[in-house]
């Protein structure tokens, strides 16, 4: 695999509110040179059901907060695989067994991930070292 790029300034406004919601892992892809109908994938893996949910009805109000629209919605209320379309960005929301059963990360293994150490390594977030 090659070295993850620089997270794009522009895909921090939909990482921010998942990270908020303590998710399981998180990755963005940058998909423009493999599809033309989106630009970056973001894939979301929760621990239930209920943090699906949480974590895409989360996304959904903080990005509606800054006037920024969803194109579709599908499976937020559901709860195993809520997908978020913006357009430019796709996000995926998996409860775990879902996500290990569409291995989207595996379809797109091809597309670069990004960078996105800087939000991994905040304040309070490593509570598991000691």
């Amino acid at each position: 695999m090659t070295k993850p790029k620089p997270l794009a300034d522009d895909l921090q406004k939909y990482l921010i509110p998942a990270f908020e919601r303590k998710a399981k892992s998180i990755a963005a892809v940058d998909v423009r040179a493999l599809t033309s109908y989106t630009d970056a994938l973001i894939i979301i893996e929760a621990n239930s059901q209920r943090q699906v949910t949480s974590i895409a009805e989360h996304i959904l109000s903080r990005l509606k907060d800054q006037k920024i629209r969803v194109i579709g919605a599908e499976g937020v209320k559901e709860g195993e695989w809520a997908l978020l379309d913006y357009g430019n960005v796709i996000v995926h929301v998996f409860e775990s067994r879902i996500k290990t059963y569409y291995n989207l990360e595996g379809l797109w293994a091809d597309a670069p991930r990004m960078d996105l150490s800087g939000f991994q390594t905040g304040p309070g977030e490593d509570d598991d070292e000691n």
